[in-house]
């Protein structure tokens, strides 16, 4: 009974690029929960985003000010409608990128309202920064941290997603990330893929959308979190509000070390991760990061 009593769980949350057309809406008809989440998040953006998650269409859904929202909404929406994630309390939650705003939510360091606004703020800032500077971002696989350093030296560019063993994420002025692409392979790179997004995000091109969150974040009231929230940029637990509120500004030009994120709490005990939102991406970088955890998503099987 101890050892059962001593296991712990993390909670995690997806970032951008999880969205589909439909999601969260099986869920809306069968939890009242739920269903009251999307009603949340349509009366705070004062926009019917419950409509656009459930019909489309899907390039608008894409589009960073829309997707960011719609990902946080549905996942607190997975959350809130599951009685057992409810009654459970993790030892620590984390997400990926706009994720750590949904962790937020789950920390209770930010009111649902006030996320989801954030998250619609944070799309539309980083959507302009990318019109302003134009790049992009790749994913680079099979090629050592080391050599893709190099890489980015060698073009400018920046690695923006530590994300698992051999799948390392860079982002930069869309010429230069051209250019590290065909570096990356000649370098040995199993394969290179570029990512569907507005800019280069997690770089320092994205300085005009963190100059513009510090003054929408600044005007909001946060609180320290209940459960200690791993930090995407250093890979440590954040318990203070102000810890917070400097994290949300940093990430957004520099590194999410989701690897690192990972493997510090299975070292401080976790044991089990619950992907809770759409998809499944973080699961599959979880089970490659820390292959004796337990991994479940809200949307598959363990």
């Amino acid at each position: 009974m101890p050892m059962a009593e001593e296991r712990k769980v993390a909670y995690v949350f997806p970032g951008q690029g999880s969205q589909r057309v439909g999601m969260g809406q099986e869920l809306y008809h069968s939890s009242p929960q739920a269903r009251a989440v999307f009603e949340e998040a349509d009366a705070a953006l004062d926009f019917p985003l419950t409509r656009l998650c459930f019909e489309g269409p899907d390039e608008v859904l894409r589009q960073t000010c829309n997707a960011q929202p719609a990902i946080l909404a549905v996942s607190i929406a997975y959350l809130r409608a599951s009685p057992k994630l409810q009654d459970q309390v993790p030892a620590f939650v984390a997400g990926h990128s706009l994720g750590e705003y949904t962790a937020l939510v789950a920390a209770r360091a930010l009111d649902f309202a006030q996320a989801v606004y954030l998250a619609r703020e944070r799309g539309r800032l980083m959507q302009e920064a990318g019109n302003q500077n134009p790049g992009g971002m790749v994913a680079i696989l099979g090629l050592e941290e080391t050599l893709v350093n190099d890489v980015c030296e060698a073009t400018g560019t920046q690695i923006a997603n530590m994300n698992c063993p051999g799948q390392i994420v860079i982002s930069g002025a869309a010429q230069d990330v051209a250019r590290a692409a065909d570096l990356a392979r000649a370098k040995g790179a199993r394969s290179v893929i570029p990512l569907q997004v507005s800019g280069a995000f997690h770089s320092r091109l994205m300085r005009p959308a963190a100059e513009g969150m510090a003054h929408v974040i600044s005007d909001l009231a946060f609180r320290d979190p209940i459960i200690p929230i791993v930090a995407n940029t250093t890979a440590q637990p954040l318990t203070y509000a102000e810890a917070v509120k400097a994290e949300l500004l940093h990430q957004l030009c520099h590194c999410v070390q989701w690897q690192k994120s990972v493997e510090y709490m299975v070292h401080q005990g976790v044991c089990s991760f619950v992907e809770i939102g759409p998809g499944q991406v973080l699961t599959g970088l979880i089970r490659r990061a820390a292959k004796q955890a337990e991994v479940m998503s809200t949307e598959g099987k363990g």
